[in-house]
C-alpha cells in the first residue's frame, strides 16, 4: 500500500514539474510575442495601412529570411523599412542603389596607405545588421552578384580574408517593377535567396485619406522608438523555432511546392505545360519557416495548413517561371500559385 501511495506521489510530482515547465516556455512565448506586437505597432505610428508589408517583414524579421518589397514609388516602402529598423536597437544601414555604382561600394575595400606601405579595410554598409537595399533592381548586375555570399552565407571575402556578419542580419530590400525605366532584372539566383516578395498595392481611399489629412496638418512626424534589442530578436527567433508543425502540414508544404513542377501529377492538368521552372527545395524549407512565425505571431505553439497558405504566395511568386504559353493567356505567376493552393488537397 505504501509503495502504490509513493508511486502515485513520484507521478503527481513529475506531472506538476512538467506543468510548470510548460507554463514558464508559455511565458517566455509571450514576452517574445509582446515584442514583435510592440515592434509592429511602433511601425504602425508612422505607416497608414500597409498591415501585410509590415506583418511580412516581422516574419523576415523572426526567420533570419530576407525580404523583396515590390511596388511603384511612393508607397511606403523605404519609409516601412526605415521604420522598423530605428524600432529596433541595432546597427542599421541604407543602400541607395544606382546605375553607376560599383561592388566595392557595398561589401568594401582595400585602402593602401603609402606612409606604412601597407593596406587597411574599409567596411562597406553590409557590415550592419539590418540593411535597406533601396530600388535594388537599378544597380547593375556586378554589384546585385556582390550581394549573393553576404545573403546566403552572411559573410563576405574582401582581400582575401573573410568577414562574418553579426545576428541579426537581414537584407530588406525594395523595387520598382521592372517595366519601368532604368531597371535591371535581378539574377534568378539572387531573387531565390529571399525569403518572400512581397507585392505592395496602393492604399485604400480611407487609408490615403487619413495620410493626407496627416501630412497636410504641418504635424511632425511621430518618433519611432526603440522597443526591441538584437538579443530579444534572436531570443524570438529561437521561440518560433520551437513551433510545432504535424507531419501532415509539412507533406502538405512539400506536395504545393512538387506542383509547382509537376502539377499534372499533382492532379491540376490545367496548368500543365503553363510553368517552365518551378520552385526548388529551398522553397519547401522557407514556406515551413515562415508558416511557424506566422503562427507564432497568431499566439499559437503550432502551424497549421492556413499558415502555409496564407505565406504561400509570397513565398513561391518569385520561384516560379511560367510559359510563354501562360504569358499568351494572360496568367502570371500569382494566377497559377492560386490554382495549386486550390487544387492540392488540404490535410
Amino acid at each position: 500500500m505504501s509503495e502504490r501511495t509513493e508511486a502515485t506521489g513520484d507521478s503527481s510530482v513529475t506531472a506538476s514539474g512538467q506543468a510548470a515547465g510548460q507554463a514558464q516556455v508559455q511565458a517566455q512565448a509571450d514576452e517574445h510575442l509582446q515584442v514583435c506586437r510592440d515592434l509592429i505597432n511602433e511601425v504602425a505610428k508612422v505607416v497608414v495601412g500597409q498591415e501585410e508589408m509590415i506583418s511580412r517583414l516581422i516574419v523576415g524579421l523572426l526567420t533570419g529570411g530576407h525580404v523583396l518589397l515590390e511596388g511603384v514609388p511612393g508607397l511606403a516602402k523605404t519609409l516601412t523599412v526605415r521604420s522598423l529598423a530605428t524600432a529596433v536597437d541595432t546597427n542599421f544601414a541604407r543602400i541607395q542603389f544606382t546605375p553607376d555604382m560599383l561592388p566595392a561600394d557595398v561589401i568594401g575595400t582595400e585602402i593602401f596607405n603609402p606612409k606604412e606601405g601597407t593596406y587597411s579595410v574599409k567596411q562597406g554598409p553590409l557590415f550592419s545588421n539590418l540593411i535597406l537595399a533601396d530600388e535594388i533592381n537599378r544597380a547593375p548586375a556586378k554589384v546585385q552578384a556582390a550581394l549573393l555570399e553576404a545573403m546566403q552565407e552572411r559573410q563576405v571575402t574582401i582581400g582575401g580574408t573573410t568577414y562574418h556578419f553579426d545576428e541579426p542580419f537581414l537584407v530588406l530590400a525594395t523595387q520598382n517593377p521592372i517595366e519601368q525605366e532604368g531597371t535591371y532584372p535581378l539574377p534568378e539566383a539572387q531573387v531565390d535567396r529571399f525569403m518572400l516578395k512581397v507585392v505592395v498595392g496602393y492604399p485604400t481611399k480611407e487609408e490615403e485619406r487619413k495620410i493626407v489629412d496627416r501630412m497636410a496638418s504641418g504635424q511632425p512626424e511621430p518618433k519611432v522608438s526603440k522597443v526591441a534589442t538584437p538579443a530579444q530578436i534572436i531570443a524570438a527567433r529561437n521561440a518560433v523555432n520551437q513551433v510545432f508543425i504535424d507531419e501532415k502540414v509539412k507533406g502538405y508544404v512539400v506536395d504545393l511546392v512538387h506542383a509547382t513542377r509537376d502539377p499534372k501529377a499533382a492532379g491540376i492538368s490545367d496548368l500543365d505545360g503553363m510553368i517552365e521552372t518551378g520552385a526548388s527545395p529551398r522553397a519547401s524549407l522557407f514556406l515551413t519557416r515562415a508558416a511557424k512565425a506566422n503562427a507564432f505571431l497568431q499566439g499559437r505553439s503550432y502551424a497549421t495548413p492556413h499558415d502555409v497558405k496564407n505565406l504561400a504566395l509570397d513565398v513561391l511568386r518569385h520561384r516560379i517561371a511560367i510559359s510563354y504559353e501562360a504569358e499568351a493567356q494572360g496568367k502570371t505567376s500569382e494566377d497559377v500559385i492560386e490554382r495549386i493552393l486550390a487544387g492540392v488537397l488540404v490535410p
